[in-house]
């Protein structure tokens, strides 16, 4: 019998640290070696953006880079012993709803990334914050496990 598959996606309000999230996991679980790490680590510093290392795992468009959000969806996969992931990095930002819908059409599972520091929190559940939205997006795209 095959592994099961699972595709996970990443969601939440802009800057919550979707993509940074996303990269680390990927790194700890093995996705990417040292070397590359290393090398996206290098690229940050030379920006001045030491912190991006590891959501520049996935944030390969030099719109991206240079803007410092994620702009379109981003897939990563891995396998553990028992599962083949496949994981989905989504846009937070509110002019890329587009994407992130495509994103999250495509999964079984979301994590919803929350930004906890004071103002962020209340930015996202705002009513217009994209924390809110995106739950509900998930919700309403059949994604009910969050």
């Amino acid at each position: 019998m095959g592994k099961t598959r699972v595709s996970l996606v990443f969601i939440g309000h802009v800057d919550a640290g979707k993509s940074t999230t996303t990269g680390h996991l990927i790194y700890k679980c093995g996705g990417i070696d040292e070397t590359t790490l290393s090398k996206h680590e290098a690229e940050a510093n030379e920006l001045n953006k030491p912190s991006f290392k590891y959501a520049w795992i996935l944030d390969n468009l030099k719109a991206e880079r240079e803007r410092g959000i994620t702009i379109d969806i981003s897939l990563w996969k891995f396998e553990s012993s028992n599962y083949a992931f496949t994981v989905i990095d989504a846009p937070g930002h509110r002019d890329f709803i587009k994407n992130m819908i495509t994103g999250t059409s495509q999964a079984d599972v979301a994590v919803l990334v929350v930004d906890a520091s004071h103002g962020a929190f209340e930015d996202g559940m705002s009513k217009d914050g994209q924390t809110r939205e995106h739950a509900l997006l998930a919700y309403t795209l059949g994604v009910k496990q969050v």
